[in-house]
């Protein structure tokens, strides 16, 4: 009413035309008594009716509007926006799929639905009809509140039975009334704050009372129809409306209601004006309208007839458009509201109201909000709020400082832990100058979306207000970035593949084999037989080979044992004193060295990279080495953004490791970073996709058996993540670009990592230089050699033997004497003038050499006997 005064008194002020209202207040829930004003106003001979409705009167002022064709322009929700209304013109917008794209924003899957009026269950009604039509699954959960108390009482009674789980409701309450039931639930102590989000069903956000939230302190979110813009700069409506307040109109803001309420008096002015500008003179009175000149029949004693002029005062109204209190004023061919604009506004735990967002063309856009300005309190360092920051258990990340509290299970406490991200907090907590205290992430995750579009992990814990910060190693990703707010990056780092160290490959002492395959050894061994039989049948089919030798003698010199010792002086590049004299014989020769020549030479080759070099052969190199092959297993962390990058990766490589991934079970996501290091050290069939700071680590630390492979995969970097526009946001992104800059990042990460190393040099990485030889790579050469010896000496001994034997026979002694005499000559004469232990010595001519000793020399070959001396022949 006042709204209505307001705009009578404003637009009066032009002669032309004068708005004259006649007005009736009534009880809309009474449909005879609205029933009855209409009749006297049809009979008065309005043009149009100004005025609010609700659900159990509309369908009577509809019936009467249509019938009397009398435009109706009300502030009120329409019903239906399917349905055709001739004469009825909706001010309120139809605005229901955007609380729907906002409840589809947050990810809601359940929602609690606060009414306290028949509209309201309209609205519940309007709410069905856009899930289904959109097919969101929402479960909603209904409850219709008499008053404040009351309301506050069901969410109170919500809270104590669902302790554990968020509660998100819409309040389909007047402004008042919702701030009223808000604030009972932020100022009670006993209940959780952070785990109401309330959604405002009206659209009025901004007449809450700003003193009341200034700093935040609870979940609140809900449009904004009214143009603020516009009603300061639209022909000094603000300005005007503040001095027709002074007067009696009891408030000194225009609300959203009141703009309503103005935009359609301004609407039905300029129609008229429009129209009397086209007709040049219009009266607005219809003497045929009165009782007693006939029509239709209004009331038990009035007959009324149509308006002439309200076909056309429609059609007028619906094509009217300009810039109202309320936004755009347009209509569609049903009267409703067009081309709307709505601000989506927010009010979290940390931040008082902000615009976050538009719903404009039926599209909801989101918008960073500023963050919110630094107390002076703040700025000086003497924030007194303990903050919760949350983490999460990670080698060298954070860690428990002894087993003790490990075993006793402790999830909190800065003196419980230790490790790189702990220095990190205390290092920005003595930079900002702010008291906090760590907790471990309740589910151990780092954070992933939900099916239900809620999060778990650290991410989830930001989103629902539990903590203030995460200082973790959780990476930055364009889907986090959504949800909550990341400070510049204090460490860089990329995805990259552990496996487990390749076992040294067994010492073997015939390793100097190794440049020939066990085939090619026994092929030359086979062709120095095949050669050595091949020359000595040549040679003794050759005549040239055949010669007479000193003795008058035939004699060839290829026998079978010098043909074997021809091909093995050959062989090993020594020559032979004899040599084939025959064609045929050469060319077995030539052949055979030619062979030797490549082999040999090969041979050589080959060692020096087999011996000079120790590889570390790696059953992988790179991911495409893993995306080719099936029988080592790789995967990634069940929840975080390994396993998004290769969710949402859109190259073919990653592609295809992310459908083996998703094909080969759930066994290859392990449910922490610890698990996954633990199955590469396990086995050599499974490889883990990981951080390379952390792979770095790893490879560090005992038992030394782990290794990173490949470069990077991407390029991403740890941040420390904060709730939406969270005030802290600004200053943490400055401590950490101070702390990189002055080196004390570097110099950390120094000390977590290289300093806290458990693993020699050489094992803390893939070595491919070149190293020394040592004895275990050619002791089977000495093995040979010393083997040759032995054999040699045994030969040698059966030799010795077997001829005393025959000795013995020939001379008729006893091998006894023979083996003496043999011994003796071998061990204690000497042919150049030595003395043995006992006996005469050994005396040298040209031809005749004398013996004398104890026992006469028997037998030996080349020697005749005759006493004491002993003839050559």
């Amino acid at each position: 009413m006042t709204a209505f005064l307001f705009m009578r008194t404003k637009l009066n002020t032009n002669k032309v035309i004068e708005l004259k209202n006649i007005t009736t207040i009534l009880n809309t829930t009474d449909s005879f008594a609205v029933s009855n004003a209409i009749c006297k106003h049809v009979r008065d001979g309005v043009v149009a009716i100004v005025g609010v409705s609700n659900a159990s009167a509309f369908a009577t002022i509809q019936s009467y509007s249509n019938t009397f064709h009398v435009p109706f322009i009300t502030p009120s929700m329409a019903q239906n926006s399917s349905l055709p209304t001739p004469y009825q013109i909706f001010m309120r917008p139809m605005y229901i799929d955007a609380l729907l794209e906002v409840i589809k924003h947050y990810g809601w899957p359940k929602l609690l639905f606060l009414y306290d009026t028949d509209e309201g269950l309209i609205r519940l009604q309007q709410l069905f009809q856009a899930v289904n039509a959109k097919e969101y699954q929402l479960d909603i959960d209904v409850k219709r509140a008499t008053d404040a108390e009351n309301c506050y009482a069901i969410l109170t009674d919500i809270h104590e039975r669902e302790k554990d789980n968020k509660i998100r409701v819409m309040l389909d309450l007047p402004a008042a009334k919702a701030e009223e039931v808000i604030l009972k639930i932020k100022n009670n102590d006993d209940i959780g704050n952070h785990k109401f989000h309330f959604l405002l069903g009206d659209l009025g956000i901004d007449e809450l009372n700003k003193s009341n939230f200034k700093n935040g302190g609870i979940n609140i979110s809900g449009f904004q129809l009214l143009n603020t813009t516009t009603v300061k700069n639209n022909n000094g409506v603000l300005k005007d409306w503040m001095t027709f307040a002074g007067k009696g109109a009891g408030k000194n803001e225009i609300n959203f209601e009141a703009a309503l309420v103005v935009d359609a008096v301004d609407l039905l002015d300029r129609v008229l004006r429009r129209r009397y500008q086209k007709d040049g003179s219009l009266s607005y009175s219809d003497t045929s309208r009165k009782v007693g000149v006939g029509g239709m029949k209004c009331t038990d004693d009035s007959y009324v007839s149509t308006s002439k002029h309200g076909s056309k005062m429609m059609e007028m109204l619906k094509e009217e458009q300009f810039e109202g209190v309320s936004g755009n004023v347009a209509f569609d061919k049903n009267g409703l509201r067009k081309n709307f604009k709505l601000s989506l506004k927010e009010m979290t735990m940390n931040n008082g109201l902000q615009t976050v967002g538009t719903w404009e063309n039926k599209i909801l856009k989101k918008e960073v909000a500023p963050s919110r300005e630094a107390s002076p309190g703040e700025m000086n360092n003497t924030d007194t709020r303990i903050r919760r920051v949350t983490t999460i258990l990670a080698h060298p990340y954070v860690m428990y400082k002894d087993e003790s509290i490990k075993t006793a299970n402790i999830t909190s406490g800065k003196e419980n832990f230790e490790g790189y991200c702990i220095d990190l907090a205390q290092m920005i907590a003595d930079e900002l100058g702010f008291k906090y205290e760590i907790y471990l992430v309740k589910d151990g995750k780092y954070g992933e979306p939900l099916p239900d579009g809620t999060w778990n992990g650290m991410v989830g814990e930001l989103t629902r207000r539990e903590a203030d910060m995460a200082i973790a190693p959780i990476t930055i990703t364009s889907k986090r970035e959504r949800v909550v707010d990341f400070t510049k990056p204090y460490m860089s780092l990329g995805i990259s593949i552990m496996i487990k160290k390749p076992s040294d490959q067994e010492k073997n002492v015939f390793s100097f084999m190794d440049p020939l395959s066990y085939e090619i050894w026994m092929c030359i061994l086979f062709a120095y037989i095949g050669v050595s039989v091949v020359l000595f049948l040549v040679s003794r089919f050759s005549p040239t080979e055949w010669h007479v030798d000193d003795d008058s003698s035939i004699t060839n010199d290829f026998t079978i044992s010098n043909s074997l010792w021809y091909s093995l002086g050959a062989f090993m590049q020594q020559g032979c004193d004899i040599s084939p004299r025959s064609i045929s014989g050469r060319i077995v020769g030539s052949v055979w060295w030619f062979f030797t020549l490549i082999i040999i030479s090969s041979y050589t080759a080959n060692l020096a990279a087999f011996l000079t070099v120790e590889r570390m052969l790696t059953p992988i190199e790179s991911a495409e080495d893993l995306a080719k092959q099936t029988e080592i297993k790789y995967g990634t962390v069940s929840a975080g953004s390994t396993k998004a990058f290769f969710e949402s990766s859109q190259v073919a490589v990653y592609e295809r490791m992310w459908a083996y991934m998703t094909s080969a079970g759930a066994d290859v996501f392990k449910s922490s970073v610890q698990e996954g290091i633990e199955q590469v050290r396990s086995t050599d069939k499974y490889a883990f996709l990981i951080e390379s700071a952390m792979n770095e680590y790893v490879n560090m630390q005992q038992p030394c058996n782990t290794m990173k492979v490949g470069a990077n995969l991407d390029s991403k970097g740890y941040g420390i993540a904060t709730p939406r526009k969270s005030e802290l946001r600004d200053r943490l992104t400055l401590t950490v670009l101070q702390l990189r800059e002055s080196g004390k990042l570097a110099n950390l990460k120094k000390k977590w990592w290289d300093l806290r190393t458990q693993c020699p040099p050489q094992d803390s990485g893939q070595n491919t230089g070149q190293t020394a030889l040592n004895l275990n790579n050619v002791a089977g050469i000495f093995y040979i050699l010393i083997g040759g010896l032995i054999l040699a000496v045994v030969l040698v001994a059966i030799e010795f033997l077997y001829k005393s034997k025959i000795d013995s026979k020939r001379s008729q002694t006893s091998f006894g004497s023979v083996l003496r005499c043999k011994a003796r000559l071998s061990f204690r004469g000497s042919l150049d003038g030595d003395t043995p232990s006992s006996g005469t010595p050994l005396r040298k001519s040209m031809s005749t050499y004398t013996y004398t000793g104890p026992t006469p020399m028997i037998g030996i070959d080349g020697y005749t006997a005759e006493g004491n001396t002993h003839t050559q022949v």
